[in-house]
């Protein structure tokens, strides 16, 4: 799961025009329909999905953006459309009574709120929010009055492109002052996949950062153990400069060992494709385990064996190198998954996918299921964060993107849903699917004789026990499977630690990402251990 600023998309391509208001800048706020145009950006049209955000004004003054929040997830009122084509100049109407989140504008009480408008036209609001060619609107105060106007949204304004390389504010200098060097050890590798070429019908290829430790030399003799990193929901190709720092300053000082890291992008239109074989996602394990890094192996000085070849990965990268480790267990020697999304359906964020009469949205005795916590509190449910989520659109959230990896395919080419989006209940056929496919801890119950030659001993689980998304339920669930297997693996629960602190210790971010690579040279390098 990760950072989820809960992000996605839906195809549902209404037509312009609507109710028009007698003046062309203003629309009657009892229709509840608000008018956007395309205005000041060139002399080009465009399509793609309309997203309105609303939110109370405060006493902080105008924001710098309008945007939703997974923590307050109800904070920000959001109405959405498809828009086929909006050509320069051209007004369309929103009517935020129709698809909406929490609600139709029209619950909303009379008073002064900011909106801001978005047009999405890449189709991945729900994984990238604002990304690069989306237009948006400048943030406009509006006040809500009975039988009162609202104002014309004029998308002004082109997100431009994101620079790779910039690091979050909340980056420590340190990490900073090791950039620059950092970059130079770090190098780009793309491959097209013939597998995924020959799955999608167009070129598709698997990319990587591939980061060499100080003194690598590609023509010398030493070799080094390698780690295959993969990122989270959110993630991606484009978001790695903060770990590339991290990672040339730690071995830099030594606080890492030597090793060479390639940092995997499982990220695309659907979501994350986890490197998992998936009739709809195509076949990403295969490719990567049988091209990609052959090829990476035959270009820098790996190890290319076993025990010389590591995974690790955080929440949704968590889940993936879980997956790698036990579906291709001869080709890794270990994997160190921290958070990983859930390991074992019975527990699926807490709700059990198997029992009957399952339902996402609400337990057996009514209450509502959580999703979200923070310090104890519950933040949003499964229903909310759903509901937001199929508002914001049909591709690139995450309860979407499950379905992507795990689900059958449809008659209509795209995943049979886990669940009903209106009522919650869980399609017991697609669940059984799930659980013979991609259930891990069912593949270990049902295969373990065969796998434990080459797996046993191989696989390591960090968690927080106050996990933000309830992940740790999973994690317990897949100790008691091991445990009863009689098998050796190696389970973790940091007391106390959550989803986003798991890896920090004192003033240090990445402390348990240190930890983990010593764990790993000691695997590859006996006896030389830190």
């Amino acid at each position: 799961m990760k950072n989820l600023p809960a992000r996605a998309l839906v195809a549902l391509a209404l037509i312009g025009g609507g109710a028009f208001a007698a003046h062309a800048d203003e629309a009657p706020l009892a229709h509840r329909i608000v008018r956007v145009s395309l205005d000041g950006v060139g002399d080009k049209g465009a399509a793609g999905r309309l997203i309105l955000f609303a939110m109370p004004a405060s006493k902080d003054g105008k924001p710098e953006a309008v945007d939703t929040n997974p923590f307050q997830p109800k904070a920000v009122s959001v109405a959405a459309r498809e828009v086929s084509w909006i050509a320069p100049g051209q007004p369309v109407d929103l009517d935020t009574d129709g698809e909406a989140f929490p609600a139709g504008f029209s619950s909303l009480p009379p008073g002064d709120y900011f909106f801001q408008a978005v047009l999405d036209v890449g189709h991945d609001y729900n994984y990238n929010g604002r990304h690069e060619g989306d237009f948006v609107s400048d943030v406009t105060a509006v006040k809500l009055t009975p039988g009162g106007t609202l104002p014309l949204l004029k998308l002004n304004k082109t997100v431009p492109a994101k620079d790779p390389w910039a690091l979050s504010p909340k980056a420590p200098q340190a990490v900073r002052d090791a950039l620059p060097e950092a970059r130079k050890h770090a190098h780009a590798e793309m491959l097209e996949s013939p597998l995924l070429t020959a799955f999608t019908g167009r070129p598709l290829s698997i990319r990587a950062w591939v980061v060499t430790p100080p003194g690598y030399d590609p023509k010398g003799l030493t070799r080094y153990p390698t780690v295959y990193l993969t990122h989270g929901f959110t993630g991606g190709f484009d978001r790695y400069a903060g770990t590339i720092a991290s990672l040339w300053m730690a071995m830099s000082t030594k606080d890492m060992p030597p090793m060479i890291w390639v940092l995997l992008d499982e990220s695309g239109p659907t979501g994350t494709h986890e490197f998992a074989d998936s009739v709809n996602n195509g076949p990403w394990g295969q490719a990567l385990t049988t091209e990609f890094i052959p090829w990476l192996e035959g270009r820098y000085r790996m190890d290319a064996k076993p025990n010389g070849r590591f995974l690790n990965g955080h929440s949704s990268g968590g889940w993936a190198t879980l997956w790698l480790q036990t579906r291709y267990p001869k080709i890794f020697g270990g994997t160190w998954s921290t958070s990983p999304d859930p390991s074992d359906f019975r527990d699926f964020t807490g709700i059990d996918l198997y029992a009957p009469g399952a339902n996402a949205y609400r337990k057996s005795d009514g209450s509502d299921n959580p999703l979200v916590r923070d310090k104890g509190k519950v933040i949003a449910t499964f229903e909310t964060f759903a509901k937001l989520e199929r508002v914001l659109g049909a591709y690139g959230g995450q309860l979407a993107s499950f379905e992507w990896v795990f689900s059958p395919r449809g008659k209509d080419g795209r995943p049979e849903p886990m669940f009903n989006r209106d009522t919650g209940v869980v399609d017991a056929g697609v669940a059984a699917y799930w659980r013979a496919h991609y259930d891990i801890a069912q593949r270990l119950r049902t295969q373990w004789q065969a796998l434990k030659p080459d797996l046993d001993g191989k696989i390591h689980v960090i968690v927080g026990t106050a996990d933000t998304f309830y992940l740790d339920g999973a994690a317990k669930l897949l100790k008691e499977t091991l445990d009863g297997l009689h098998a050796r693996s190696d389970i973790r629960f940091l007391p106390g630690k959550t989803h986003f602190d798991l890896y920090k210790e004192g003033d240090d971010s990445q402390a348990l990402l240190k930890k983990i690579a010593w764990e790993m040279y000691g695997v590859a390098r006996p006896g030389q251990e830190r």
